[in-house]
């Protein structure tokens, strides 16, 4: 643990605010060395609580590029309130050889409370299977919430296999849909998530490259990451921390 004398000579009466509210003791150990480490701002150590960056780095390949993210932007943007992964484990679904969209929709439904919490701050629910019709065809985005904070609509659709290029040009369409109908003044433009069990980063970026709208794709887990690589990521930023 970095000594109690580093922490008060480093942190403001309100950082440690925001660690008092931390759950365990491991977590509120990642924060103190982060917050050090990279000279958080009040506002940049709620950010990285409020994201759950300590649970996210488990999952991270670029783990330390996650980190520096939490202080790279000083606008607020989408990215600021879309995370990745999405840790689903709150909807309790029983154990099946297979689920389907609408099972993954009925759980977030009835556990909705805890999926607004998971989501994060301004996350306002609107609306489930919201169809949309061109012509004699129909369409329905699985779920819309609309977001206080960004002044625009979230669309999400969720998706319980692999990510596929076709994914993002239906969510395309949603959104398109709502920018031309949905939209009233004061609105910024909508945000589509597509929530999907696996993707290829890759892919991802030739997919949605180029696009005016703001679309993102997400992971979605069913389980928190192992306690161990958290412990381990940790040990490794307080060495730095020492040897610095």
């Amino acid at each position: 643990m970095l000594p109690l004398e580093t922490l008060i000579n480093t942190l403001t009466f309100s950082h440690f605010i925001e660690l008092l509210r931390l759950d365990t003791q491991l977590k509120r150990r990642f924060y103190e060395i982060e917050v050090v480490k990279n000279a958080w701002t009040v506002r940049e150590l709620a950010r990285a609580i409020d994201t759950l960056l300590f649970e996210r780095i488990g999952f991270s390949v670029d783990k330390v590029g996650v980190v520096k993210n939490i202080a790279s932007k000083s606008n607020i943007q989408p990215n600021d309130f879309v995370k990745n992964p999405y840790f689903l484990e709150l909807l309790g679904l029983e154990e099946k050889f297979e689920y389907s969209e609408n099972d993954l929709e009925i759980a977030i439904i009835d556990h909705l409370q805890s999926f607004l919490t998971e989501l994060g701050r301004g996350f306002c629910f609107e609306a489930r299977q919201k169809r949309i019709t061109f012509g004699n065809t129909h369409y329905r985005i699985d779920l819309v919430f609309y977001h206080r904070i960004l002044k625009c609509h979230i669309l999400i659709d969720l998706k319980v296999g692999k990510f596929d290029h076709a994914d993002s040009g239906q969510m395309l369409l949603y959104l398109n849909y709502y920018r031309k109908n949905e939209m009233t003044e004061g609105d910024n433009p909508p945000v589509g998530i597509i929530l999907c069990a696996d993707k290829d980063d890759a892919l991802v970026e030739y997919a949605t490259s180029g696009l005016e709208s703001e679309l993102f794709v997400s992971k979605y887990m069913l389980q928190l990451p192992d306690k161990a690589t958290l412990l381990k990521f940790i040990e490794e930023e307080l060495d730095k921390t020492k040897s610095s």
